[in-house]
């Protein structure tokens, strides 16, 4: 499982590329190979872009849901819309589609923002709304996630 640290601001040019920040292409380097799905989020409105290995992880679980089930079949055909298999070229640049280019509205300035396994990729203006809005609430909502877990002494406390 890979787990990515760091938030990076970068520019895309007028072809849609951006340039891999090095810290994160560092991070990335044990499957850079494998390549990459870049997909749009369920949530939000930003990219998500997954190295091969955990998109197949989740593969794994949607390919367990019974395809005869139309809200299953929904969520599949939903879920897929737009993916795209990418990869970085030669000079460490990724290449977002137009399709999903407009779907996040990214305009100049992009914000590549680890979320443990993939990297989100965000218009910074989005991004900054998003988390100035998250803000708000941040403190119940950590707590309900995180604090309702009283498992093992050794657990995050």
């Amino acid at each position: 499982m890979v787990n990515l640290i760091g938030t990076y601001e970068c520019k895309a040019d007028a072809k849609g590329r951006l340039m891999m920040p090095a810290p994160l292409k560092k991070q990335l380097t044990s499957v850079l190979e494998e390549g990459f799905v870049l997909k749009r989020a369920v949530f939000q409105p930003c990219l998500e872009l997954y190295p091969m290995s955990e998109w197949n992880l989740l593969m794994q679980k949607v390919n367990k849901l019974n395809r005869f089930v139309k809200k299953n079949n929904d969520f599949i055909r939903r879920f897929t819309a737009g993916v795209k298999m990418v990869e970085l070229d030669t000079s460490g640049r990724l290449l977002i589609p137009k399709d999903l280019h407009s779907f996040a509205g990214i305009k100049n300035e992009i914000v590549l923002s680890s979320a443990v396994n993939i990297v989100e990729i965000w218009d910074k203006e989005s991004y900054e709304k998003a988390i100035d809005d998250a803000t708000v609430d941040f403190a119940q909502l950590a707590e309900e996630v995180m604090g309702n877990d009283n498992g093992d002494v050794d657990d995050i406390s």
